[in-house]
Order: structure tokens, then sequence, then C-alpha cells
């Protein structure tokens, strides 16, 4: 029998992703697409940062469960992630809310989307199940994590992220003891218990969870019998472990991924405009928090076949061009000025426009003399000519959609339904 010394755990282990969340906070960046399958960082989608870790850990076993406009999510996974060999025992299969149950019976919580498929859990044979929500960004090896849980000889382990007192009522938080066993498991409190020896810091829950599968097996199928719970692990199977099991809590810091470079272990959840915006934007620092650049563990995604970026024009007032700014494959800057940005595939910016500090998803166009400040540009958008955005709020307000903190996101409809009002 294989111990935590001989050999990896995640041999033993899969990984249940949870991706059927819309991310409603996203506004109309999430009406054709969940949240997991969102773009990020110029070539990736949000779920691959949870599938990478698990890739990158030694973990060859997942299942990602979809629910919410499921199909740009499974279209991505068909395309990114289809290397998996069954010959080699690598599995990754996608399980959407199908009514496997009953005909009217979707997930109904993210604890019912595992049990609805404990049989094709089962039919992995693993010993280990880590529970991961599909739309956050961070880079974490899952072993060290699964060492934790056995050692300890937990019913689970909760990935914990260390965070500030005052931003921890975001959050469910844990309070535990000087031995990290947790002793309550409160969402969204008031007053947020702190950790031991710590007043001004309170540990804040990632949604990762490990159990062994047999464990967790069971507590699905009585939870599934509970009329009174939710059927979600946040608020009914982890507070249950936490009172009459062991709940061990496993700090974010201890298995971050850091490259070096990397001054603090970094996570973010993307799920407003403006944190998706600003964890976009931060991409183009000097030194950026989140170091993509990292060939150790890399961020696998699918990888279009494009040429390389070009840049064209070279006159005084009409010059190709970007500064401190992420240019992806296939992109062409024409002629215009590109700061603190970044483009995703196929991007084109045409002459005399210019662009601050946005975030064009793949193959949107810039047209002539637009001009584009602290900016969100939906998938395939086309900017008139001459259009100025995000430098008259109360403007912007009329058509697009202008966030708490300034940032205004352009769909095409909306594009649209200015087109028409103006004629």
């Amino acid at each position: 029998m294989q111990t935590p010394q001989s050999g990896r755990l995640s041999t033993q282990a899969m990984a249940f992703v949870l991706a059927g969340g819309r991310g409603s906070r996203l506004k109309e960046l999430t009406d054709t697409r969940a949240k997991p399958a969102v773009y990020f960082g110029g070539k990736s989608r949000i779920i691959d940062f949870a599938l990478s870790n698990a890739l990158n850990s030694g973990i060859r076993k997942m299942a990602i469960a979809t629910q919410y406009k499921a199909h740009s999510l499974i279209r991505h996974m068909q395309r990114g992630w289809s290397f998996f060999r069954a010959e080699r025992n690598e599995y990754l299969d996608i399980l959407p809310a199908s009514q496997r149950v009953a005909e009217n019976k979707w997930y109904l919580g993210t604890a019912d989307a595992v049990t609805q498929n404990i049989d094709i859990v089962d039919s992995y044979g693993v010993k280990y199940v880590i529970i991961l929500a599909g739309d956050h960004i961070y880079k974490m090896d899952y072993e060290v994590m699964l060492r934790q849980h056995v050692e300890t000889g937990a019913d689970v382990t909760v990935g914990c992220l260390t965070v500030p007192k005052a931003e921890a009522s975001a959050f469910g938080v844990m309070g535990i003891d000087d031995g990290r066993r947790i002793t309550s498991f409160l969402e969204k409190p008031d007053n947020p218990p702190t950790i031991p020896g710590d007043d001004a810091h309170s540990l804040a829950s990632m949604g990762i969870y490990v159990f062994n599968w047999d464990f967790l097996r069971d507590l699905l199928i009585r939870d599934a019998e509970d009329s009174k719970s939710s059927h979600d692990f946040g608020h009914d199977l982890i507070p249950d472990i936490v009172k009459n099991g062991k709940a061990m809590a496993h700090l974010f810091s201890e298995s971050c991924i850091k490259s070096g470079l990397e001054e603090e272990p970094y996570w973010r959840d993307v799920g407003t405009i403006d944190a998706f915006w600003s964890a976009n934007i931060d991409l183009t620092d000097f030194t950026p928090k989140l170091d993509i650049y990292d060939n150790s563990w890399p961020i696998w995604t699918y990888s279009e076949i494009t040429p390389p970026a070009k840049f064209i024009h070279d006159e005084a007032d009409r010059r190709g061009n970007a500064v401190s700014s992420l240019i992806s494959g296939g992109c062409i800057v024409s002629g215009s000025e590109v700061r603190n940005s970044l483009l995703f595939t196929g991007v084109r910016t045409h002459s005399y426009s210019s662009l601050e500090k946005v975030v064009a998803l793949p193959y949107t166009q810039v047209n002539r003399n637009a001009r584009l400040t602290n900016v969100v540009l939906d998938h395939g958008v086309e900017i008139p000519a001459g259009l100025v955005i995000g430098e008259d709020p109360q403007e912007d307000g009329k058509w697009f959609r202008v966030s708490e903190g300034g940032v205004v996101l352009v769909t095409k409809s909306m594009l649209e339904k200015r087109a028409a009002a103006l004629g």
C-alpha cells in the first residue's frame, strides 16, 4: 500500500471541478458563457488555472460539472484539453447537468453536482477527491494539500487564504485552533474569527476541499436524503464535518507556486468587471504579481494556430506601437498606439486610434481615430471610427456598462442598440 512517503498521492486522486456557475457579477460578459469560460490573460480561460494546477500536480483524472450556458466551456475543453488518453489511465469527463437522476432535477447545489455523478467517480477507482472551483486565478500544487490531508487523518481538508480581518466578511471564514483544526465555519460573518496569534487576519475558504472518496461518498448519499439540506459544500457538508468530524485547514501559502518574481501568494476572484479588468491589466506591469511566463508551471489552454503579432506604419502621428502591453498572436497594431493594455488573439487596431488600459477579447476591432480608456471589449466587438469611450462617464452610461470603478464594458449588442438609436 502506498504511503505519503513512497509516492505521489496525486496518482490516486481525481479533481472534480465545479464549473456550472454563471458569475452574474460579470454582467454581460457571462450572457453567452459561464464564468469559468471567460477569457483571461491573453489566451487562456479562467478554468484553465484550476485544470493546469491539477495537471501540473500530477493528477490525470478530472471531471468538470457544467450547467449554465455551457457550450463555450465544453467547446474549449474539447479543443484545448483533449490530450488525456484512457489507455494511460487518464480521464477528463465533461458532466453537464443532464437530468441523470430525474427528469426535473438539474444540479441543485455544489454537493449535488457530485452526488449525481457518484457512479462516474466510482468508475475512476480513486482514493482521494479534490473538489475545485473553476473560476479563480491562482497557481497551487495540490500534492502538498493531499499530503497534509493524509498525514493529519482529516475527514476534510479545506484550502484557506489568509486575508485581512476587515475583508474577511466577503468570504466563508474558518475559526481554527493552534493545530489548524477547524472549529467553526461561518458564511460571510459580520465579526470574522481571526487566526490564533494574529488578530489582524482571518482564514477564508478557497472553495477547495480534499476528501477520501469513501468518506465523501457516504456523506453525499446521506445529504441527498436530507430534505432540509441545500446540498452545498459550504453551507451544509463542511459545517457538518466541523461539528461532527475532523476538518483541517490548509494554508495556501504552503502550496502556492511562485517563480521567484511573485512576492506573495497570488489568488484572485475575477468575479466583477472591475476585478476582471484589474487582474488582466496587472499583467502588463513591469513585474506583475502573477508570473504567466513560468515554464515550470505552465497554464495549459487551447492554443490556436495564429501568425505572430504585427506592428505597421512608422509616421509621426501614425505609428503602430505598444508600450507595457501584452499582444497576442494574430494581432495587427496598424498605425495606432497601445499602452498598458492586453490584446487577445486576432485583435486589429487601425490608424490614429489609441488604447489605454484596454482589455480587448479575441477578434475585436478598433477602427480609425477611436480613443479608448479603461475599457473591456467583449469577443468580436467592432468599435466604430472616431468613437471615444472612457472619458465621459455620463455619455458612456447611455450606451455601455460602466462599473463602480469606472471601467466601461462594451459588447456587440450594446453597440447595435447605440447604432439603432443614433440612426
